[in-house]
């Protein structure tokens, strides 16, 4: 089983940006942690990270046929992006939403995910576990 994980904007500021909500682990860190919990679980992991919404959306239709799963956390993409959505509908993989913070107890915009509508669970407030909770979900379900 091959997993795609995608992280959007900012998300390569981990440890720099807003340490009291995201933590003081940098993006390295979480990279690290994605590729151990993906050999503990037995499946090849790919990361990838944009800060450009286009990008994002090439890299999901080229998984079409090469990806057994995905895992995103489109960043504030969440909450604007039709593009993410389509695209994620479009090839019909499997996928996972997460959050680092819970964004259901943020601002009031934080609340909308358009990317929701094209997933079967979403992970929220977990920090990096809630991408080892969406890994292990993926590989339950749709087996390795």
């Amino acid at each position: 089983m091959k997993l795609l994980i995608i992280n959007g904007p900012n998300l390569n500021m981990l440890g720099i940006r807003e340490k009291n909500l995201y933590g003081a682990r940098d993006y390295k860190a979480l990279c690290e942690y994605l590729v151990n919990e993906g050999n503990r679980l037995g499946v090849e992991v790919e990361l990838y990270q944009s800060n450009h919404e286009g990008c994002i959306v090439d890299r999901i239709q080229e998984a079409y046929q090469n990806i057994d799963g995905i895992v995103i956390n489109p960043g504030a993409y969440t909450h604007t992006s039709v593009a993410i959505l389509d695209a994620l509908k479009a090839v019909s993989i499997p996928t996972c939403e997460v959050h680092l913070t819970d964004v259901n107890a943020r601002e009031e915009f934080r609340k909308i995910s358009y990317i929701r509508l094209a997933c079967d669970k979403t992970y929220a407030g977990f920090g990096f576990d809630g991408y080892r909770m969406a890994m292990e979900y993926l590989v339950e379900t749709y087996g390795k």
